[in-house]
């Protein structure tokens, strides 16, 4: 780590909060964190050694948690440290489901190397917790059961779900030989669809690497003078990091201009929705960062083809026209529109469709949305009460991002100590959900908010302005205080 750096952005930090009138360990309070460990590789939640006095629970029962990611194991040893003679399972088949997903993004620009990201599952085992390195392919919830690859029939009293999510390329048109993706896991059949001619997505821990090749390759293109259309996509389901599409774009932005590039290129950007980000004051400072950096963008387009040997991407457009008068709603008619777009591209960045997996979204555990249904605030599933949801592939209204399972597995694992113990499940996810949107190679702006759909800072800062020091938490602070904080189940 560069020490000037670090100085830097310190003494940019401290000269912000001091128009706070506030110190920078007021600040770290403030945010839950731990100041001095926060810089450490140690950040944990300021109350953690409290949490560690709290008596241990004797409640008993046998906990199977299906999928070892940071959801999974985070709430592995939460349960340990909470419950006194733990009986817990974790099936998860993949050696490096702990890898810091968050990450991805920086790797994706040549900020960080993939191994900067990658960790083994088996180092954040916590002790006692026994680990079948299987994929549970069949749910039996009414029997308490369910079925690995493998044919081993696991039972349960209790059943956590942190499976995550796939990467659904198969429904582009073009990319159906891509299948369904893990963001952790081997993915040379994806990497083998997209190819080698511009197309990429930071969405798996080796296409971030790709990514970084592909547009070094642009960049190069563009920096010779030739006219280069960079083109990045959002699409029509929700997805993990609702701020990743946007942020590749920037950092792709930020190395063009580096480069002495930029006038060559121009950046382009597909959402399917119809804004910049779902909370008001979020979108509106990100459009005038969009506008300000000479980016355009498209609302109402979603991917679903791609045409590699022309290079050409094809949107389905949406929009809305008036219609007749109806005589009974007295009101006109609202018809609603859509056509293809055709789109050049040079460099394709695709954040593809997001699903449960097959073998949850569609079984009994699973809901027609291709999500696990659970009351949003307990976490509980609405049909089996001793089966809860967690992370990625819980359906709730927001929260697919490790900030929010950082508030999600606290909660889980109070309720369903509640519910060993015969007691009524009190603790309540509010919702908390945090994007650290890099919008330049040293600025981030630290969007967080609930389902109230307001900011909701953790610093006494303007959470809409762009700063050195969200950007220091995001490259230097967030992944150790996931890594050793979470994934012990302190943070």
């Amino acid at each position: 780590m560069d020490k000037k750096y670090i100085e830097k952005m310190l003494s940019k930090m401290d000269e912000d909060l001091s128009k706070q009138g506030m110190s920078r360990r007021d600040a770290m309070k403030l945010a839950g964190l731990s100041g001095a460990g926060i810089f450490m590789g140690t950040a944990t939640s300021a109350s953690a050694a409290e949490e560690e006095k709290v008596a241990k629970s004797d409640a008993k029962g046998k906990i199977v948690i299906v999928g070892g990611g940071l959801a999974g194991m985070s709430t592995a040893a939460r349960l340990t440290l909470n419950l006194d003679n733990p009986d817990i399972t974790v099936i998860e088949p993949q050696k490096l489901s702990t890898s810091y997903q968050p990450g991805q993004t920086l790797v994706g620009a040549g900020i960080w190397d993939e191994d900067d990201i990658a960790y083994e599952r088996d180092d954040f085992v916590p002790d006692g917790v026994k680990v079948i390195e299987e994929k549970a392919i069949l749910f039996n919830p009414q029997e308490n059961k369910l079925t690995t690859d493998k044919g081993q029939v696991v039972s349960y009293d209790y059943l956590i779900i942190a499976a995550g999510l796939q990467l659904d390329f198969e429904r582009i048109k073009g990319l159906e030989e891509a299948g369904r993706a893990y963001s952790a896991g081997d993915n040379t059949k994806l990497l083998k669809a997209l190819g080698d001619d511009g197309i990429c997505s930071i969405y798996t821990a080796e296409g971030a690497t790709k990514t970084w090749e592909q547009m070094q390759k642009y960049i190069a293109q563009a920096k010779s003078g030739k006219k280069t259309n960079f083109v990045f996509t959002h699409p029509s389901t929700p997805i993990k990091c609702g701020g990743a599409p946007k942020k590749i774009m920037y950092l792709a932005n930020a190395r063009l201009k580096e480069e002495g590039a930029r006038e060559n290129a121009e950046l382009t950007f597909y959402p399917n929705g119809g804004a910049m980000f779902g909370v008001p004051e979020y979108h509106d400072a990100i459009l005038g960062q969009f506008k300000r950096e000479n980016f355009k963008w498209h609302y109402r387009h979603n991917l679903i083809e791609v045409d590699k040997e022309n290079k050409i991407a094809v949107f389905d457009s949406k929009w809305q026209e008036k219609g007749p008068w109806d005589p009974v709603m007295k009101d006109y008619e609202v018809i609603p529109k859509h056509e293809k777009i055709r789109v050049p591209y040079d460099f394709l960045h695709i954040t593809p469709a997001q699903l449960a997996p097959r073998e949850i979204g569609e079984s009994d555990l699973g809901s027609a949305k291709g999500w696990v249904p659970v009351n949003k605030e307990t976490l509980q599933h609405i049909r089996y009460e001793n089966v809860f949801a967690i992370g990625d592939i819980a359906q709730v209204p927001m929260g697919k991002t490790g900030g929010s399972i950082r508030k999600q597995y606290k909660v889980l694992v109070d309720n369903l100590i509640a519910l060993m113990n015969g007691k009524t499940l009190e603790a309540k996810y509010a919702g908390y959900t945090v994007c650290p949107l890099i919008t330049d190679i040293g600025t981030v702006m630290l969007a967080e908010f609930d389902w109230t759909v307001a900011p909701t800072p953790s610093f006494p800062l303007d959470p809409t302005v762009e700063r050195w020091v969200h950007w220091l938490m995001k490259v230097y602070a967030l992944k150790p205080m996931t890594m050793y904080g979470m994934l012990s189940g302190k943070a």
